[in-house]
């Protein structure tokens, strides 16, 4: 007699599949308890396999899955861009690799709040996906940052599926729960060379580009005719602040009535490694690019209440000097940069042997067109700095749009003067007026007024007949390493 068995492979409360028995030659007896025992601890044994597989699988596909977007994630992403290149030099082709990035869309959390934001993101990814080539895949790489690898394109190829997706995505508002929200994206390619290593400088390049597309009023794509030089500045600048060679340089600020120094502006250079020194104009765009704005903010503080400890532990200044430090939005937001700041100012507060009062030299400047987000927000931020005796400087006054919203809102020690206002202020009545009235409201106020761009004498004695405080410029001394 021929025997065939049959079990039930479970997996959770389901049937997988059935685990079958069959018997080569007749047998005389059916199977017996000890056959059908052996088989019911098969079966299960499989059962309890094929599920730690499954939920093996899914762990992985999740852990290289983006679970807001479902598009790979950057590890994913990293992955198989080398296989890519590995598969692109075995076969001799091409290929190109673009970085995308949504404009302003920190605007969009401000304004919506992140669930909306969050909308935002994938409605870009999946209209990203749907609008890319067939044999290209996508992956989010990181924020409101996007990858395409792009195979067996040139640059030509490249850019042309680019131009095409970037007008699709500013000719297609975004759905999400408050209603359409129209965006737009910036784009950088990079291309690897032959001689090319691994897929890092491909990728470098696009990054690069990706900032020049920035730069140049977002909503384009650039490629790589200007990634040489951006690709070294990045490096260098890269390099610079990992090696702490961003040096403080420091320019002098005069009272205008008294002609004295009362105080100084720190401002950031760059040391190269042959000795020459870059202004802030050269690398600080690059900088905020790379998001190393933080970083230079952090060593320019230090150096800054360094420098200020020294001078009045040597009877150098005076406990009244002050000391213009500039602060990014990004250092602000960064609340354990801002405690190690606290607890610097703290050591050096006493070490320096100097009786202070509460009011402390270090003034914070802050520029309000780079404060465009949640005026609450900037104000606890701000707080602990405040708190501890620091002052607030608004600087550039009159290159924004609301900045008598920060003058009304913020505890304003020194209101400094926009360059541009004056030196314009000979040749525009406009102009001239504006300084006086505005130097007269802060002197109601109990704010000190500080001119920026003060070239020559004569500038400085028509700010001073208009009642402006104090003066920085050319003028009085260019900036020099502390």
């Amino acid at each position: 007699m021929r025997v065939y068995a049959g079990l039930p492979i479970w997996m959770g409360e389901g049937v997988h599949s059935v685990l079958a028995f069959f018997s080569r030659e007749p047998l005389a007896t059916p199977f017996g308890e000890a056959d059908i025992a052996f088989m019911e601890l098969l079966a299960a044994w499989l059962g309890s396999y094929l599920q730690q597989r499954e939920q093996q699988e899914l762990l992985e596909r999740l852990a290289l899955t983006d679970p807001l977007t479902g598009l790979l994630n950057r590890r994913a992403a990293e992955r198989r861009l080398v296989e890519e290149f590995a598969r692109a030099k075995r076969h001799d082709e091409g290929f190109a690799i673009a970085l995308i990035d949504l404009d302003r869309f920190k605007s969009v959390n401000d304004r919506y709040g992140h669930a909306i934001g969050d909308q935002v993101l994938k409605g870009l990814a999946k209209l990203l996906d749907s609008e890319s080539r067939s044999e290209d895949w996508v992956a989010r790489w990181g924020g409101e940052e996007f990858l395409i690898m792009l195979r067996k394109a040139d640059i030509k190829e490249a850019m042309y599926v680019l131009e095409r997706i970037i007008q699709k995505v500013r000719s297609t508002p975004l759905k999400t729960d408050v209603g359409e929200i129209a965006m737009t994206v910036s784009a950088g390619i990079g291309y690897p060379g032959r001689d090319d290593l691994d897929v890092q400088v491909a990728l470098a390049e696009a990054d690069a580009c990706l900032y020049q597309a920035k730069l140049h009023g977002r909503d384009r794509v650039e490629a790589r005719s200007h990634a040489g030089g951006i690709l070294w500045m990045a490096q260098a600048v890269k390099n610079a602040v990992r090696e702490e060679r961003i040096r403080l340089a420091s320019q002098p600020i005069v009272d205008l009535a008294s002609g004295e120094i009362v105080a100084d502006e720190s401002l950031a250079r760059l040391l190269a490694p042959d000795g020459s020194v870059l202004p802030a104009g050269e690398f600080i765009e690059t900088a905020e690019g790379l998001g190393l704005m933080v970083e230079i903010d952090r060593q320019i503080t230090h150096q800054a209440m360094a420098r200020c400890t020294t001078l009045l532990a040597q009877g150098q200044q005076p406990p009244d000097y002050a000391h213009f430090v500039n602060l990014s939005p990004q250092f602000l937001a960064r609340k354990d940069f801002v405690m190690e700041t606290l607890a610097n100012a703290q050591h050096y507060c006493q070490t320096c042997g100097v009786t202070m009062a509460q009011i402390k030299p270090i003034v914070f400047e802050i520029t309000e067109r780079q404060f465009l987000g949640n005026l609450d927000s900037l104000e606890a931020d701000l707080k602990p700095l405040l708190d501890f005796g620091f002052r607030l400087a608004l600087d550039d006054f009159g290159s924004g749009y609301s900045s008598f919203l920060y003058l009304a809102r913020l505890p304003i020690s020194f209101l400094k003067i926009e360059g541009w206002m004056v030196a314009n202020m000979r040749k525009d009545r406009k102009i001239a007026a504006i300084i006086e009235s505005l130097a007269r409201f802060c002197r109601d106020q109990g704010i000190t007024t500080v001119a920026e761009w003060v070239e020559d004498e004569e500038t400085a004695r028509l700010l001073r007949d208009m009642g402006v405080n104090w003066g920085q410029g050319w003028h009085y001394g260019r900036p020099k390493l502390a």
